[in-house]
């Protein structure tokens, strides 16, 4: 019976750090630029849109399809920080997730 009592501690435990990591990744905030930082997105842990900031000069330039581009740029670069951030986040708790510890 004492495995058995081990085990259920150790599942409390994993919910446990399981809660703490959501809570941790929906409060991170992590910047994506492009265009030398004519646009910047920010997204939070989860890969969630919170903001995007478009420098006026772009939209004066009247080249909607550049800017589209730009947009679709600045929000791989932050997904890829967000990856990367994972990646250490879990490496540090010695956790390792195939397709996010490795990148």
């Amino acid at each position: 019976m004492k495995g058995l009592f081990n085990f259920k501690d150790m599942l409390k435990k994993a919910q446990e750090m399981q809660e703490q990591i959501k809570k941790e990744l929906s409060e991170m905030r992590i910047e994506g630029t492009s265009g030398g930082g004519m646009v910047t997105v920010i997204l939070d842990g989860t890969k969630n849109l919170i903001s995007i900031k478009i420098e006026p000069e772009i939209v004066k330039s009247g080249d909607i399809e550049m800017l589209q581009d730009l947009i679709i740029a600045a929000f791989n670069d932050a997904g890829a920080k967000v990856d990367q951030a994972m990646s250490e986040k879990l490496g540090n708790l010695g956790l390792k997730i195939p397709g996010l510890t490795d990148v």
